[in-house]
């Protein structure tokens, strides 16, 4: 600053004046000591106790030494008068370690296999440290949440994990949106409170991380029909090694099972055709029997969910042949009879049960019944 000593004084007094006034940063680092003084004399003069904010602000934060000097000096001179002034409150330091809020990044979903049970893998984000945490869990649509395990987990032993698994898991491994695996987890809590059971046990660390997943969409009113090509051909889906365990529960088929034994192996002479119309009569009674509108939205759904799979890998043609079986099979409308991989899938369950009933195979080992991987 330049300019007559009083001038200097007056220029410095007007900036504090400014800074009170408007809480705004002082500069006055150029500013003489001597004027400096005199400025903070004056107005502690003109604004008393009142300036003691702007004084503490100054002592405690300005960068220049001389200032921070000078306004201890007038703060020192303020309390000598009687007035005492609080300490300058310090804003809140963080915390070293900041919580987030967990939130689903990425998933992973195998194939669904005979039993209506896939695996499903959710990497959660967030948390203490802002770490990752890995919720394996073993999904079937008939009873649950069989199995769940996990924790904290690091992106290289993940890597490492999602090798042994991919060349261990006999069913397709692809990666999908976290939000349609959170939903599978809410569909399967869903059926819990149904059926008035618990999931597995260690769930209950989990759930809280499911509970803002967004419901389901609903689904259209109105069907789309299926393409009748793709139908007609819907029984080669059951062809693919991925739906090798796909058929009905040979214990709930086993008298179906001798009747077809007895069909064939009948000692009395008649036509094939007549043979034919037999087995084809018993499959429709097992058809009839088994597949309840409950349990045609089930297949429905395995199908609706393994074209997900299907077209995660690159196999638009079998996506589009189950995608096609999964509108029939919803509507109940159309007879399960008339739709050819439904009557595979009897038939193949039925199959299965006259092996049973040969003591070819023994009907625990081909039971479709849900089971956790342990058991």
């Amino acid at each position: 600053m330049s300019g007559s000593a009083g001038d200097v004084e007056a220029a410095c007094l007007d900036a504090l004046e400014r800074a009170l006034a408007e809480g705004n940063p002082v500069e006055l680092a150029d500013c003489p000591p001597a004027a400096l003084d005199a400025a903070l004399r004056e107005l502690i003069r003109r604004r008393g106790e009142s300036a003691g904010p702007l004084l503490r602000s100054l002592a405690e934060r300005s960068p220049a030494k001389a200032l921070r000097k000078a306004a201890r000096l007038a703060i020192y001179r303020l309390e000598q008068s009687g007035v005492r002034l609080p300490a300058l409150v310090a804003p809140a330091s963080p915390p070293v370690i900041a919580r987030r809020a967990e939130r689903a990044v990425r998933s992973w979903l195998s194939g669904i296999d005979g039993s209506g049970s896939r695996a499903v893998w959710i990497l959660f984000e967030g948390g203490l440290g802002g770490g990752l945490l890995l919720c394996s869990l073993l999904l079937n649509d008939e009873t649950g949440i069989l199995e769940v395990a996990g924790g904290p987990i690091t992106r290289r032993r993940l890597e490492r994990e999602q090798a042994a698994l991919r060349e261990h898991q006999k069913l397709p491994w692809v990666e999908a949106d976290p939000s349609h695996a959170c939903r599978l987890v809410m569909e399967a809590l869903a059926l819990h409170a149904r059926l008035g059971t618990d999931p597995a046990a260690g769930f209950s660390r989990w759930r809280r991380l499911f509970t803002a997943t967004p419901p389901a969409p609903s689904g259209s009113a109105e069907l789309p029909s299926p393409d009748s090509a793709l139908l007609e051909r819907s029984a080669e889906l059951a062809e693919l090694p991925e739906l090798g365990g796909w058929f009905v529960e040979p214990g709930l088929v086993q008298e179906d099972g001798l009747a077809l034994l007895q069909t064939r192996e009948s000692r009395l002479v008649v036509s094939d055709q007549i043979k034919a119309e037999r087995e084809a009569a018993i499959v429709d009674g097992v058809i009839t029997r088994l597949f309840t509108p409950d349990a045609r939205g089930r297949w429905g759904r395995r199908l609706e969910e393994m074209a997900l799979v299907f077209r995660a890998t690159g196999r638009d043609d079998a996506a589009a042949l189950a995608s096609a079986a999964a509108v029939a099979l919803v509507d109940e409308g159309r007879p399960a009879t008339g739709i050819p991989i439904v009557r595979a899938l009897a038939q193949r369950g039925v199959e299965v049960a006259t092996e049973v009933a040969l003591g070819r195979v023994k009907l625990a080992d081909v039971s479709r019944a849900p089971r956790p991987r342990s058991s």
